[in-house]
C-alpha cells in the first residue's frame, strides 16, 4: 500500500484544516451523538490503547469509523468477530481461534499498523495516523477531494468517494462522519484538549468543570477583543460549545465568533463588541 511521508508541510496542512474545520449545522445533532458514544466507551478503548501507548480517543474514533462502535466487529475493517477478517486486511488476527474478543482483535489491528511504535500523538500526527489507517488513496489519486475519512460532515468536504476498492465516484457523498470532525467536536465540547505546545490531548477533568459555570460569571471577566487571550475566555468558549448548533474554536480570544455565539445564547453581544451599539 502506498504511503506518504509525514513532512513539516503536511503537519501545517493538518493543523490549518483542523483549525478552520466547522461541523455542518445539519449534522450537528448526529455528530454530538457520536461524540457521546466515544466518551461512553472510554474505559474499554483505554484498556486496549494504554498498554500500547495509544490514546483512547484514537482507538475510539477508529472504532466508530471501521465498526460503527459495534463491539462484535473487528477493529481492522468491521467484519464479524465470529471469524477471521475477510475484507482487507484478510485473515486477521493471524493467531488464536475465533470467535475473538473485541480486545484481542483490536490489539491485533493496532499492532498490524505498528501504532504501538508511535510516540508523538500531537494533533497533526494523530490526523496523519488516522488518514494512514484508511489509506492515502484520496491524497495520491484524487487530491481535489479531502479524504472523507477525516473531513466528512464538515465544510471541508462536499462530495467524491471511493464506492468500492479502486472505484472512485466524483459525485458520491460519504454518509459517515469523518474522524477529524469527531475529534474537532470532542475538543469543542472539552471532552479532550489539544495543548498548544504539541503535547497529547487530555481529559476535560483537567479543566475544573467549566461547563458548570454560570454565564453571569463571565460578564465582568470577558470583554470583546480580537487580540487578548485568557483562560476565562477559553472556559466561556467551552461552555458555549455545549449548546446545540454552536461551534467555537477554544483559543482564548473573545472575537466576533465568540461574541456571536454568546449573543445566540444570552441575547446580547459581549461587552465591547462594536456591533452592540449598532
Amino acid at each position: 500500500m502506498a504511503t506518504v511521508a509525514f513532512t513539516s508541510s503536511l503537519r501545517d496542512e493538518y493543523q490549518e484544516l483542523f483549525d478552520s474545520c466547522h461541523v455542518r449545522p445539519e449534522r450537528a445533532t448526529e455528530v454530538n451523538g457520536l461524540v457521546k458514544k466515544v466518551g461512553q466507551n472510554r474505559e474499554r478503548y483505554d484498556g486496549v490503547g494504554a498498554p500500547l501507548g495509544i490514546p483512547w480517543y484514537f482507538v475510539g474514533v477508529i472504532h466508530g469509523m471501521e465498526a460503527s462502535f459495534d463491539f462484535t466487529r473487528h477493529l481492522h475493517n468491521g467484519d464479524p468477530l465470529t471469524a477471521r477478517t475477510v475484507q482487507e486486511p484478510p485473515n486477521r488476527p493471524a493467531s488464536g481461534q475465533p470467535p475473538f474478543s473485541w480486545e484481542e482483535s483490536a490489539t491485533d489491528a493496532l499492532r498490524l499498523k505498528k501504532l504501538e511504535k508511535i510516540t508523538d500523538w500531537d494533533l497533526p500526527r494523530t490526523l496523519y495516523q488516522l488518514e494512514a489507517y484508511n489509506g492515502f488513496g484520496y491524497r495520491l489519486r484524487h487530491p481535489e477531494v479531502l479524504t472523507p475519512y477525516l473531513w466528512s460532515f464538515s465544510d471541508h468536504y462536499t462530495q467524491g468517494k471511493y464506492i468500492a476498492d479502486g472505484t472512485f465516484s466524483p459525485t458520491a457523498v460519504s454518509k459517515q462522519c469523518g474522524a477529524a470532525v469527531l475529534l474537532r467536536r470532542m475538543a469543542e465540547l472539552a471532552v479532550i484538549e489539544f495543548r498548544p505546545d504539541g503535547t497529547p490531548m487530555t481529559d476535560v477533568a483537567d479543566h475544573g468543570g467549566a461547563s458548570n459555570t454560570l454565564f453571569d460569571e463571565f460578564g465582568p471577566l470577558v470583554q470583546f477583543s480580537t487580540k487578548k487571550k485568557s483562560t476565562e475566555v477559553e472556559n466561556l468558549q467551552r461552555l458555549l460549545n455545549t449548546f446545540p448548533g454552536i461551534f467555537v474554536k477554544v483559543d482564548g480570544v473573545p472575537g466576533e465568533k465568540t461574541s456571536d455565539a454568546f449573543k445566540k445564547v444570552t441575547g446580547h453581544f459581549l461587552v465591547g463588541d462594536p456591533r452592540a451599539e449598532e
